[in-house]
């Protein structure tokens, strides 16, 4: 157990059929009335913001204006545009309505207004900024994978650089989490994939990483249960409700779990692919999520074994020797990858994502040694390591 920790979910968790409905109640709670929809082109296409906007209508409320044109690597350019758009249209409050990109935007939207600023780089740093004004956020996650309607951190891309931007701070956090299984249910199978192999992921590098404490392990248990046991069968029928609210909510235990104890070398060199290379980041941890566990192995053997339990089950745990539980959990993990990758064509190495080339390596490793995630990896890496690593997971 720590000698020290710090937990902390404030958000209010809507979830299950009708949770849409209760927005326009929560916001007027916040005592707000004028929200700032936001979504990308593919959500408002395929029907889901309609979706949205008709549960708003029927408590009452409209959007005072919609933002729809978020793109799948947000910017800092975005956010101080949409930044400018809520001021103009005397917003009160935002909805996002998207996976960790549309809600990464929210943030940061929410952290310049709340500093009455015009650049999101003026709020960069880590578990600095203040308070700030408060502007009512409602987070309608539409996949089950980047847990970021749970987590005290935003990603934005900061093009000039080349880099995944890291955000963290406990104000970043949105007021309402609302998980609706309309939400998710027409997620194409291949996306399904990635997303909730990256919320894996999550709850993997929560219950491993060096700030672990005994909530998020919680958390972080029940999420690795829950994902493993239902993306398969959410992967094979999307209109799957049950294993669709598992997903939903197995991703935001793990993004709450992975907000309060932080995430390690495979976030880090996936920052990093994203950035240098524009892989999706759902695929760069699928990739990426084996071969770490075996660099950390040394270190986390007895974690890992524990892990078995919720990643196999009982039956399995108890016929696998102690010594042999941790790679097995390894070994059950990479089985599971391989399940999606046969179902929906989810690449497993760096050559099949078509988006790396091996000159990139040295960009990567440099970028991934300068990400904050590294800091609570249960082992530590130099740059050497982590190119064998990129190596690995090559072909």
């Amino acid at each position: 157990m720590s000698a020290y920790y710090e937990f902390k979910l404030p958000a209010k968790i809507l979830s299950g059929d009708g949770a849409l409905e209760h927005i326009p109640h929560e916001l007027d709670s916040l005592g707000a009335h004028r929200p700032l929809l936001l979504s990308d082109q593919g959500l408002e296409q395929v029907g889901t913001v309609k979706i949205v906007q008709a549960a708003l209508r029927q408590g009452g409320m409209a959007a005072a204006e919609t933002f729809c044109r978020i793109p799948p690597d947000s910017s800092i350019q975005v956010v101080n545009q949409i930044a400018g758009l809520y001021r103009q249209a005397q917003c009160d409050s935002l909805i996002a309505v998207g996976g960790g990109s549309v809600i990464d935007t929210a943030k940061g939207v929410g952290m310049v207004l709340a500093q009455a600023g015009s650049d999101l780089l003026d709020s960069a740093g880590c578990e600095v900024l203040p308070r700030g004004a408060h502007v009512p956020f409602v987070a309608v996650p539409t996949t089950a994978g980047t847990g970021s309607e749970a987590t005290l951190v935003a990603v934005v891309a900061n093009p000039a650089l080349q880099v995944k931007m890291e955000f963290l701070s406990y104000h970043l956090l949105p007021d309402v989490a609302v998980l609706d299984p309309r939400m998710t249910e027409t997620l194409p199978p291949r996306i399904t994939a990635s997303t909730g192999f990256d919320a894996l992921v999550h709850a993997i590098e929560a219950a491993t990483c060096l700030q672990r404490n005994p909530v998020s392990d919680s958390f972080a248990e029940r999420a690795i249960r829950q994902i493993t046991q239902s993306l398969p069968r959410a992967v094979k029928n999307g209109r799957d409700r049950r294993a669709r609210m598992a997903m939903a909510n197995g991703s935001l235990l793990a993004g709450a779990a992975f907000s309060n104890s932080m995430v390690g070398l495979v976030h880090a060199i996936g920052h990093a692919l994203g950035g240098v290379c524009h892989v999706a980041h759902g695929d760069a941890m699928t990739i990426l999520l084996p071969a770490v566990m075996q660099y950390n192995l040394d270190k986390c053997r007895e974690r890992y074994g524990e892990l078995l339990l919720h990643v196999a089950g009982p039956e399995v745990y108890a016929a696998t020797p102690a010594a042999q539980r941790a790679q097995k959990t390894i070994d059950t993990l990479k089985a599971l990858r391989q399940e999606l990758a046969d179902a929906t064509g989810l690449p497993t190495t760096l050559s099949q994502t078509g988006r790396v080339k091996q000159e990139d390596f040295e960009a990567v490793a440099r970028t991934a040694l300068n990400d904050g995630a590294i800091i609570v990896n249960p082992a530590e890496a130099d740059y050497d390591e982590i190119m064998g690593i990129l190596k690995e997971v090559w072909a």
